[in-house]
């Protein structure tokens, strides 16, 4: 592992901004809820549910936001909805699903732990932001409209478009918003990071093999930004594939 700059965001995971907000992944997640519920349906019968081509590059886009913004989950070409998912799609649960989703993708969550507490720079700057963690200078227009449309969706934005705030989502809601179970399984004596970030990671990892290398390498350069982003950052790190010997 060798210094990285600024603890930018992962390739693999910053075109998804340039594309697609939280509306699309909250689509996937009411048309997989309306026609099989909580069971997996495949790439065809979600596509033809959202009335899209399964072989479409947008439609790949949307239910890859689905899975970066934790709504959804699956295995190459199934999909089914996560427990975030599942309350995206219940009126009750709704508004704390949306806040809880949002802070779940890494270039939202680093944006809003940094402004929290004061108000977001102008646009030019928040572009610079926005390329700083790792999303490409041509794409930063359209990265930051979709971050401002996310957080607009997701309530984030009920104070004022250049403020970030927490939705109120009611009695005991933010104790939801932050309560997770510890990764060390019940009991939890051993403590563990109680970050949503860093929940959603570990619960994104596969159930089994095999999984791809490159796969492999964009998880953690995730959870590198998760770290960062959780406790701050002393000496950034990033993590390289070394080649096979012939």
């Amino acid at each position: 592992m060798s210094a990285a700059k600024n603890g930018a965001l992962p390739a693999a995971c910053s075109h998804i901004f340039r594309q697609h907000g939280f509306d699309f992944a909250v689509t996937m997640a009411q048309a997989i809820h309306a026609h099989v519920g909580n069971n997996e349906c495949d790439d065809d019968q979600l596509a033809a549910w959202t009335d899209q081509s399964a072989k479409s590059s947008g439609f790949r886009n949307q239910y890859y936001a689905g899975r970066t913004f934790g709504i959804l989950a699956g295995q190459g070409t199934k999909h089914r909805l996560t427990e975030l998912g599942q309350a995206i799609v219940d009126p009750n649960r709704l508004r704390e699903a949306k806040a809880r989703a949002f802070l779940t993708v890494p270039l939202y969550k680093a944006i809003f732990e940094k402004y929290k507490s004061g108000i977001l720079p102008p646009t030019s700057a928040l572009e610079r932001e926005i390329v700083a963690l790792g999303v490409s200078e041509k794409q930063k227009e359209r990265a930051r409209q979709v971050f401002e449309r996310s957080a607009e969706q997701a309530g984030f934005s009920e104070h004022g478009k250049n403020r970030l705030v927490m939705p109120g989502v009611g009695a005991g809601g933010h104790r939801k918003l932050s309560e997770h179970k510890p990764l060390g399984g019940a009991g939890g004596n051993g403590g563990g990071p109680s970050d949503a970030l860093i929940q959603a990671l570990i619960e994104k990892l596969p159930p089994s093999g095999p999984w791809g290398a490159d796969e492999r390498m964009n998880w953690l350069k995730m959870l590198i930004m998760a770290f960062q982003v959780a406790y701050g950052t002393d000496e950034e790190i990033e993590v390289k594939k070394k080649e096979a010997a012939n």
